[in-house]
């Protein structure tokens, strides 16, 4: 019997203007609502609030990290704000349905899904 189950999700051709705190949360809200997860923690690890000279510039570096936490694992989210791209791991001992999660993800991005992968933890 499986533990639980990921779905690894690579969005390219994104809009960048989703890719801020308040659409993000926005989007865990929205997409626990479809999947039916509840939500707990939410950890960010970007620029806000860094200084302009420490900012990260480079293009796979530039961006936000989001994790959030459920009761039945995590949702991690990367964009990539120079690339205009969004990497989306959800892992849950909960069964999702992944294709309503893979399909919110692309349009809430406006990105297009080049990868996507589910994987049976056990």
């Amino acid at each position: 019997m499986a533990y639980g189950k990921e779905l690894i999700v690579d969005l390219h051709n994104c809009d960048p203007s989703t890719f801020n705190r308040g659409d993000i949360e926005k989007y865990f809200v929205e997409l626990c609502k479809l999947i039916d997860m509840e939500r707990c923690k939410l950890s960010w690890w970007d620029d806000h609030d860094v200084p302009p000279e420490e900012q990260q510039t480079e293009p796979h570096l530039k961006g936000t990290t989001a994790v959030q936490f459920i009761l039945t694992s995590n949702i991690v989210i990367h964009t990539l704000d120079l690339l205009g791209a969004v990497y989306i791991n959800i892992f849950s001992c909960k069964d999702f349905d992944t294709e309503i999660a893979k399909n919110f993800s692309e349009k809430w991005f406006k990105g297009k899904i080049v990868s996507s992968h589910v994987i049976d933890r056990i």
